[in-house]
Parts: C-alpha cells; structure tokens; sequence
C-alpha cells in the first residue's frame, strides 16, 4: 500500500471528522455490527471527501516502456472452472459476448470483433495489489466511457457493477465502480497485456482496469455489464465480493 495512499486516506479521514477511526482500534470496532455499521458510515465519508478533493479527470501516473514490471503476477482465480467459461475458452472465445444491460436505454450483446471497433486506448499503469505488492503493465482496451454511451445509461443509473466468471466458495465474483469512475479516461476494459491477447491467468478475454483503485477493484473475467439505480441488492450490499466477504472498503482510491 503506497504512502501516498495512506497519507490520502489520513486527510479525508480528517476532513470529514473521522480521523479517530481510521487510525485506532478498527479492528476491535469491527467485530460488532455497531461497530461496522458506524465503519461503513466513516467509509462512506471517507469517498465523499476524496470526490470533493480529487479531480474528476485526475489521471492515475503513467509510465514508459522501460519501467515495465519483468513479471507481472497473476492473482486470485487464475482458471475460472465454470462449463460456460471453458466452453468459450476452448472456442477462442468466439462465441463470448459482453452483456451490458441493467439501467440502460439499449442493452448490448458485444463480441470482441465488435469490442475492437470500438476506440481504444493504451496506457502504461502501476497495479497496486491490497497484499502490498506492485507490478507495472501495458494495458489496452476500450476505455469504457464508449460503452456505456451506446448503451446510453438511464438517468436513474449511479453505478455499474461487473459480473465474472470466476467465483470463490461457489459465489460468482463481482465489483462495481460509480458513474464517475465508469466514464474515467483510464477506465478500460482490457483485452491485452504488455502488447499480446490477455492470458487467462489475468482475466481474459476482457478484465477491468479502474486506475486511480486498488488491484480488488479490476475485476477480472468480466462477462456482463450491468447499471444499477443502488448497490442494496448487490451482492450483500456493499457492490463487491471482498467487500461482502471480508469487510474490504468499496471505494479502494490511490
């Protein structure tokens, strides 16, 4: 975890009052339903803060071809077991379509032919893993912005949560991002890593990349696309399987 993270999360703790809890006793507090109930509150805060402080365009930092990682570890599931998944697979994923659907004006059945023809973006990025480590990458794909505007979301829309085919104990895993973070220009939907097609191993045929979040955020594996008036009743409702699972913040920003 960088300390410019930590020195981040520190600051909007304080402007939003919430500095004692994010540097004492968390772990304590958290193990009552009091305690992670006044926890999410303070979580809750804490995004609303950073969305005042950080630019809505802000970049994540980039780097050149030199500074690319000489191994960029796999993490998670690395071969998702479901027959559905292993029939795309072994059809080079021809018959794989990205369902985008939800709160939208004209839901979407994308293959990845139909995915390339849309723009695309390369950018060179650092992964920020919540276990401490860090890898640089070569990520291209479709900046999700041009999705979501064919698409067209309704109005009522907030979020955008993405639904994959690897799973954990049997729970199919999913995360979700807001509007803000949905149209950012580094958002993609990544089909290749460090100039080849992406490796199953990191989520092909498409993951996500969401710059300015931790590593948990980039879901991998993404099958469908989905807009969403509220998180309630997404998962546990708290929009993502680590977040459900193991009390792992919603809004992961660096």
């Amino acid at each position: 975890m960088s300390i410019s993270f930590l020195r981040r999360r520190v600051l909007t703790a304080a402007l939003t009052g919430a500095a004692s809890l994010a540097l004492t006793g968390c772990d304590a507090i958290g193990d009552s339903s009091t305690g992670r109930r006044v926890l999410f509150s303070a979580e809750k805060l804490t995004y609303r803060a950073q969305r005042l402080i950080t630019a809505r365009n802000a970049l994540a930092r980039e780097f050149s071809a030199a500074d690319l990682s000489p191994v960029f570890r796999t993490n998670g599931t690395t071969m998702p077991s479901s027959p559905s998944y292993q029939q795309h697979l072994s059809e080079g994923f021809a018959g794989w379509r990205l369902i985008v659907d939800g709160a939208v004006e004209s839901p979407l059945a994308l293959s990845l032919t139909q995915l390339a023809r849309l723009p695309q973006r390369t950018q060179i990025t650092r992964h920020d893993c919540v276990e401490g480590w860090s890898a640089i990458g070569q990520w291209t794909g479709v900046p999700l912005k041009f999705v979501l505007d064919a698409a067209r979301p309704r109005r009522s829309a907030r979020y955008i949560v993405f639904h994959c085919a690897d799973d954990f104990d049997g729970i199919p895993y999913y995360e979700s991002v807001d509007l803000v973070d949905g149209y950012h220009p580094q958002t993609l939907l990544a089909h290749s890593l460090n100039g080849a097609r992406l490796p199953v191993g990191h989520g092909a045929p498409i993951r996500l990349r969401v710059e300015r979040q931790l590593g948990y955020k980039h879901a991998k594996y993404v099958m469908r696309v989905e807009l969403v008036d509220s998180l309630a009743d997404v998962g546990e409702g708290r929009g993502g399987y680590w977040e459900d699972q193991a009390d792992y913040e919603w809004y992961a920003g660096i």
